[in-house]
């Protein structure tokens, strides 16, 4: 064989060791992410030395896993408390890390073949589900209950009782909703990322999806950085910058997503009774806090504050048009307006969808004894929840998507495209 012979380019690797890195630097992320926030929110000085447990149940939570609560109070006594949330800022710092670790080894192909991506995309579920039983299995605790120095704990002293509440991982259920959120995370990867190869069948849909998929990524992230820079004024303005801290490194998603829909006009059925330990913003807690459910959208906001107009609905507008501007600029040039709009309003419908899923709330909390109770005014019992009106989010956003998909498109035909012939 002649030494000069051209050399074949070598096909990087993705075997068990890039798999195990891939899967553990996401749980990871999520951990530090989600250690940082609860450490910000005073959640290290938990008795037992309960930190570690409650850092991996919110990181269970961030991948759809269920946290059960429990409580045991004895036969006079009930207690009780649920909580339905995803931290949407853990979830989306592993989902980017998970994603750069799974697009890596893909990079500069033009094709793959099915059977390699889902080769490798099951090596990491395999990882990632017995990392994922090993948190669930410590995401377990038990704390006892303060009642105070008042005539409630009194009564505790008397009957001899001493509620408890703790915390529990439903694994099966877990693991099927984790391995849903990576699978969601691994396909949205390989539709956004221009440089990730695709089976050969596939390459027709790839002009069609790509460019409204990175659009809508774009989007959200967007969202997330506005809302960080907002957040770091409140905090240097209005002081309590832990408190705040924990809110951008826990659910800063949770807080901008939402406000996003509500921009586009949708509107969120919510009510916050009792004392929850993290702050929300004033004219949110105005609107939702009080004894029936209230309606949280552009009407109620206002009402409130005349600047959130200008803050959400003239945001959205120019999130929505630079993201069907960016759809349009990353696809043929050949594409005519009509059919940019088509591909916005259905991209972006199904952000909104993903939006109305992830970021609904629920939580409660409460004890009573001998009949004394709901504690309402001893900061024992609590309710919070938010749910989206679905139907309507979703009409607002097909409509927003077709216009700013058309708009987009008509700015983007004198940009021009990557590969486009007769540039120089």
């Amino acid at each position: 064989m002649s030494p000069h012979a051209p050399s074949v380019p070598a096909v990087a690797r993705h075997g068990w060791p890039q798999a195990v890195v891939t899967a553990l630097a996401g749980l990871v992320a999520m951990g530090v992410m989600a250690a940082s926030g609860l450490w910000a929110a005073g959640a290290a000085d938990l008795p037992d030395g309960a930190f570690p447990r409650v850092v991996a149940a919110t990181v269970v939570m961030a991948v759809g896993g269920v946290v059960e609560f429990s409580g045991d109070a004895g036969g006079l006594a009930d207690t009780g408390a649920g909580l339905t949330v995803m931290p949407l800022s853990v979830a989306l710092a592993g989902a980017l890390v998970t994603a750069a670790g799974f697009l890596r080894p893909l990079r500069h192909r033009a094709v793959a073949g099915a059977a390699e991506l889902a080769g490798w995309a099951g090596r990491i579920a395999v990882v990632w589900l017995l990392a994922l039983i090993a948190l669930s299995l410590g995401a377990r605790q038990t704390f006892a209950i303060s009642l105070g120095d008042d005539t409630l704990s009194d009564l505790a002293d008397v009957f001899g009782i001493s509620p408890r509440v703790g915390f529990t991982t439903d694994v099966p259920v877990t693991l099927v909703f984790g391995l849903l959120w990576l699978a969601g995370v691994l396909v949205l990867a390989l539709l956004v990322s221009r440089g990730a190869p695709l089976p050969g069948r596939l390459l027709r849909f790839q002009e069609s999806v790509r460019p409204a998929a990175y659009a809508m990524v774009a989007l959200l992230l967007a969202c997330v950085a506005l809302g960080l820079l907002v957040a770091l004024w409140v905090a240097v303005t209005r002081g309590r910058p832990a408190e705040t801290l924990a809110v951008v490194l826990l659910g800063l998603p949770n807080l901008v997503w939402p406000a996003f829909t509500i921009g586009l006009g949708a509107g969120w059925d919510g009510r916050v009774e009792g004392a929850f330990g993290l702050p929300m913003p004033h004219v949110l807690d105005e609107v939702l806090r009080g004894s029936g459910t209230a309606t949280l959208d552009l009407g109620a906001l206002v009402d409130h504050d005349g600047r959130v107009w200008w803050w959400l609905v003239v945001v959205d507008a120019v999130l929505v048009l630079a993201a069907g501007f960016v759809a349009a600029a990353r696809s043929p040039a050949r594409t005519p307006p009509w059919r940019h709009a088509v591909r916005m309003a259905i991209a972006l419908v199904l952000t909104v969808l993903m939006i109305c899923l992830v970021g609904r709330v629920s939580a409660y909390y409460g004890l009573s004894l001998l009949g004394i109770g709901d504690l309402d005014g001893v900061g024992l019992s609590g309710d919070l929840f938010l749910r989206p009106h679905l139907w309507t989010a979703l009409g607002l956003a097909a409509l927003w998507g077709l216009a700013g998909g058309f708009l987009g498109g008509l700015l983007a035909q004198p940009v021009h495209r990557r590969g486009e012939a007769g540039a120089l």
